[in-house]
């Protein structure tokens, strides 16, 4: 009963829903995949968990259209991040809330021109929208990366050992930080590989990957994030799900993909 009131609440919030959405999207991405190319006598099947994956990211797509203002707000609350106590924390992470505000009007468009809502190729905004979130992406390596190394050198450098009669709760939050900053690199790194496989064919491994190895890095990217959102009671990154939160079947996720398909934060 205590799983099931949590997955109520869960629903009745918008990340929360946003999140089961983007996991069940890829989840079917990954089975239906995998059914349609190694198991011929259940292609119908897979199919059609194609079918529903896309429309589970089309879904997510359009109510993105409202997402706009949350990003605004906090990448305005977050400035220049004057209480990072790094100088590199602080620029990759105004960079990268730069990146996540801009791919939202860009992915906007795309999918209004795809719905002949704007008379204007979606192609070109489909590419600028999936490199930002690329870029949004690289920047959030980047910065965990620095945060698991730095944080580590801390832990096991001979001051952390002098200053180990400090409150052991402050050892046991920085072992936390690193374990939930690894999670995040983690879910990056899938999340990257599948947006480099969104991007324009020639471009490293761009439009490669079969559909269920899409499907299965977005599942591994959406598990983890909902391991961190439980963890840290679904209040886990305030901003808004965008560039980090893509369709399931394998491009960028607004009308234009949905065909063959693939942000949140």
């Amino acid at each position: 009963m205590v799983a099931l009131s949590g997955l109520v609440s869960a629903l009745e919030s918008y990340r929360g829903r946003d999140r089961l959405m983007r996991t069940l999207g890829y989840c079917c991405q990954l089975v239906g995949g995998v059914l349609v190319e190694q198991c011929p006598a259940r292609s119908e099947v897979g199919t059609r968990l194609l079918a529903l994956s896309s429309q589970l990211s089309h879904c997510r797509t359009v109510l993105r259209l409202f997402d706009d203002v949350a990003m605004f707000v906090y990448t305005k609350q977050y400035g220049l991040g004057a209480e990072e106590e790094a100088i590199f924390v602080r620029c990759v992470s105004v960079l990268g809330n730069l990146a996540d505000q801009l791919y939202y009007p860009c992915e906007h468009i795309a999918w209004a021109a795809d719905a002949k809502i704007l008379h204007v190729e979606s192609a070109p905004w489909l590419t600028l929208s999936t490199a930002l979130w690329g870029l949004s992406l690289l920047l959030g390596i980047a910065r965990s990366l620095w945060m698991v190394l730095k944080l580590r050198q801390r832990l096991r450098s001979p001051l952390a050992a002098l200053t180990s009669r400090l409150p052991q709760g402050k050892r046991r939050d920085m072992e936390a930080q690193i374990r939930s900053e690894a999670l995040t690199l983690l879910s990056n790194l899938a999340d990257l590989a599948n947006a480099v496989h969104w991007l324009p064919p020639g471009i490293l491994w761009a439009g490669r990957f079969p559909p269920w190895l899409v499907g299965l890095l977005g599942t591994i990217s959406s598990l983890l994030s909902m391991y961190q959102a439980v963890g840290a009671g679904g209040q886990a990154y305030a901003a808004p799900d965008g560039p980090g939160s893509r369709n399931p079947d394998g491009g960028p996720s607004h009308g234009a993909a949905i065909a063959g398909e693939g942000p949140g934060l």
